[in-house]
């Protein structure tokens, strides 16, 4: 690569370059630079780049009097050198040009020298095109930095920089899993189970994590992320901190919702094969059920976000397992937290609900105030779904032998008996806050699904 600045400069400035005796300003490169050093009283400036080897600074030199930048265009690490040496020098034209150069035509060559490209950016004022690269980089691909060996290199200010951005592309376990990492790695005299730590040790490592702790999400841990992950490590945390996430772990209602951390905006380009074995429903559908459970608002900002937090395990499909309530209660009773999609003959619409408590065979009423029912016009539709709460808690999951999923009166499919196809499906407000159909009674059943939901 030959590229040409500044070209109305005299070119008497190249032979310049090559007198030896003429100069006012001495730079030493290299650890042990071999130069003709001279004792001169006019010399003005001394400037010492102890990490800058001959070969780069030649670079760096045929730029200042010729204006010219000669480099092997296939050498990004060489660039990254020349551009780290024109950052110390204040050579802000090539500064300028070398991070465009490299992030608009080496981009896939800078992740292979991340770690370099990381180091000399977080070091400096000036390269900010880089550093934002770099951000972008760690906050779309952690996989290529946090899950690396060499990420426990990161500055502390890099890796704040990653774990309170939103969008990080983690789960919240792996991101605390990787602030713990990074501290012993601080700490190398602290062995890796904190059962050995004193109250000293506990000392240390939450002096070294004290700035990156609040950018954690803990509220955003399963209970048994947090009984095992979190719990042995409480002496990190503030007291305050750590009794407030004992109080949502055990009784989730004594805490507020606006002490409780917003879940990240995790974007995961998952197929719904890989989510759920459905051909009822798709990722869209999953999502939205999904903060529908955690009772997340959907609102502009994350309508088209993924939020895939549970794995959904199916149990039952119609059109494998039959539709018989015999069938239903075999694969399903007993199973806590379970969603059932049922796709409408002749529409494209899919009603359906939440049960968070168990299905049974007895003739019993399921209590639960956290219970939903729902319908899409179709799949791809997800803004006009229809979201309603249970109103009368104590009739929100009816149980029969004769019947499968029966959500109070508002949803029902039954049988005969138990052993009997459903001859009777029908869907009408009773129990639950909203009417779901527009044409509410009697609908014929395509297929239905019945899942558990798992955190993942």
């Amino acid at each position: 690569m030959v590229t040409q600045f500044f070209s109305k400069l005299s070119q008497n400035y190249i032979e310049l370059l090559k007198d030896d005796e003429y100069y006012d300003i001495t730079i030493e490169v290299g650890e042990d630079p071999n130069s003709n050093k001279k004792n001169n009283d006019n010399v003005l400036t001394h400037i010492k780049l102890s990490n800058t080897s001959p070969e780069i600074f030649q670079i760096i030199l045929e730029y200042i009097y010729g204006g010219i930048l000669s480099s092997d265009e296939k050498d990004t690490l060489n660039l990254l050198k020349v551009l780290a040496t024109a950052d110390k020098l204040s050579l802000q034209e090539l500064v300028d040009y070398l991070q465009g150069y490299l992030i608009e035509n080496k981009s896939e060559l800078l992740e292979q020298y991340f770690e370099f490209a990381q180091q000399i950016s977080s070091n400096s004022n000036n390269l900010f095109k880089l550093q934002e690269f770099c951000t972008n980089l760690m906050v779309q691909s952690p996989e290529k930095v946090l899950k690396s060996l060499n990420f426990t290199s990161l500055s502390e200010k890099s890796l704040i920089s990653i774990i309170k951005n939103d969008d990080l592309q983690m789960k919240e376990i792996e991101v605390w899993e990787h602030v713990l990492k990074w501290g012993l790695a601080q700490n190398p005299t602290l062995i890796l189970d904190p059962k050995t730590w004193s109250d000293d040790d506990f000392k240390t490592m939450s002096n070294t994590l004290q700035h990156c702790l609040p950018f954690v999400r803990f509220f955003c841990l399963s209970s048994k992320e947090f009984s095992q992950k979190v719990r042995p490590y409480q002496k990190l945390l503030n007291q305050q901190l750590y009794e407030d996430l004992l109080n949502f772990y055990l009784e989730p209602d004594s805490v507020s919702s606006q002490n409780v951390q917003v879940p990240r905006k995790i974007k995961i380009n998952e197929k719904i094969e890989e989510v759920i074995c459905s051909r009822i429903v798709n990722s869209g559908i999953v999502s939205t059920i999904s903060r529908w459970i955690d009772k997340i608002t959907i609102d502009d900002n994350n309508f088209n976000e993924s939020y895939l937090p549970y794995k959904f395990e199916l149990l039952l499909k119609g059109s494998r397992d039959g539709f018989t309530p015999k069938k239903f209660h075999e694969l399903c009773d007993n199973r806590l937290k379970t969603v059932t999609f049922i796709k409408i003959k002749g529409t494209e619409e899919i009603i359906g609900g939440y049960n968070p408590v168990i299905w049974e065979s007895s003739v019993i009423w399921g209590e639960t105030k956290d219970s939903f029912i729902f319908s899409f016009k179709n799949k791809n539709n997800i803004k006009d779904a229809i979201l309603s709460y249970i109103k009368i808690s104590g009739h929100a999951i009816a149980n029969h032998p004769e019947v499968g999923p029966k959500f109070g009166h508002d949803i029902i499919i039954g049988a005969q008996n138990a052993f009997t196809d459903y001859d009777v499906a029908q869907c009408k407000k009773h129990y639950y806050e909203k009417k779901i159909r527009d044409s509410e009674g009697e609908f014929i059943i395509e297929d239905y699904e019945v899942f558990q939901i798992i955190k993942k």
